[in-house]
């Protein structure tokens, strides 16, 4: 029997607990940075978030930093300014996992899309985001 026969794509609840431990295993100084920026795990980008963003499809994103990043001012929220939030679109990953070409695991990807939204949030460069999740692979294989 294939082993692939009986699975199930995961749910937004596996995508939580995935993201949690892909969030583990990223370096200590990098999630005290973060602190507690929730992350928030949806099937796909809300209309709003298509239209801002300029969306042919509702696949072309795989997460979304929501919020104001500390480059910008986002310390300190403002009166009325909603929290800072890291969003994770469980289709669109699954999809862009089912066609890459690479062998990355979910986890991997889960774990790129993550550093790649917190990372704009401190306006890391892409070169610092690549160094985290170096960090990250290697303390996930501990």
């Amino acid at each position: 029997m294939n082993p692939w026969t009986d699975r199930t794509a995961p749910s937004l609840d596996d995508f939580e607990e995935i993201a949690a431990a892909a969030w583990a295993a990223l370096p200590e100084r990098f999630r005290e940075l973060a602190g507690n920026v929730p992350c928030v795990v949806s099937e796909f980008p809300d209309e709003e978030t298509m239209r801002e963003m300029e969306l042919e499809t509702e696949f072309d994103i795989l997460g979304l930093f929501r919020g104001v990043g500390l480059p910008q001012g986002g310390a300190t929220p403002f009166t009325g300014q909603l929290p800072n939030q890291v969003w994770l679109y469980r289709r669109p990953i699954l999809d862009y996992w089912a066609e890459s070409e690479e062998g990355e695991t979910l986890g991997q990807i889960i774990t790129h899309v993550l550093v790649h939204e917190i990372g704009h949030h401190f306006g890391f460069s892409d070169e610092d985001m690549e160094a985290i999740e170096a960090q990250a692979a290697l303390e996930d294989q501990r």
